[in-house]
């Protein structure tokens, strides 16, 4: 069976942060992900909810995989950073120090259980 990936690009949410909830995601069954990550009371929950909903609807869609929600696993979740806003903020003695505004590059991968190593 192949693996069922979904992408999600420039979310507005450092990396870090994204990362201390993707972390919690890796070998769970998409059931039981779905659930936790509607309990987690962190900012970057939704849009990786909302990121896995995606690709159980890949699963569903493309590889015609009947009741994702029980057969798939999370296999891997990765988070880079994306592309950082550069903004400036005033300083005593006429400086600015830079201020980064941080993106996140998201990519989940599901697969049955038979692959989960």
């Amino acid at each position: 069976m192949a693996e069922i990936s979904a992408k999600l690009d420039s979310l507005h949410i450092a990396p870090r942060k994204v990362r201390l909830v993707a972390r919690s995601l890796k070998g769970l069954r998409v059931r039981d992900a779905v659930s936790l990550l509607n309990f987690r009371i962190k900012r970057a929950s939704v849009p990786v909810a909302r990121l896995l909903k995606s690709a159980i609807a890949n699963a569903k869609n493309n590889a015609k995989i009947a009741n994702p929600e029980e057969n798939l696993f999370v296999k891997n979740i990765r988070v880079d950073s994306g592309r950082s806003f550069k903004r400036f903020m005033p300083r005593a003695r006429g400086r600015a120090s830079l201020i980064k505004k941080r993106t996140s590059h998201v990519i989940i991968t599901l697969t049955s259980k038979d692959h989960v190593s």
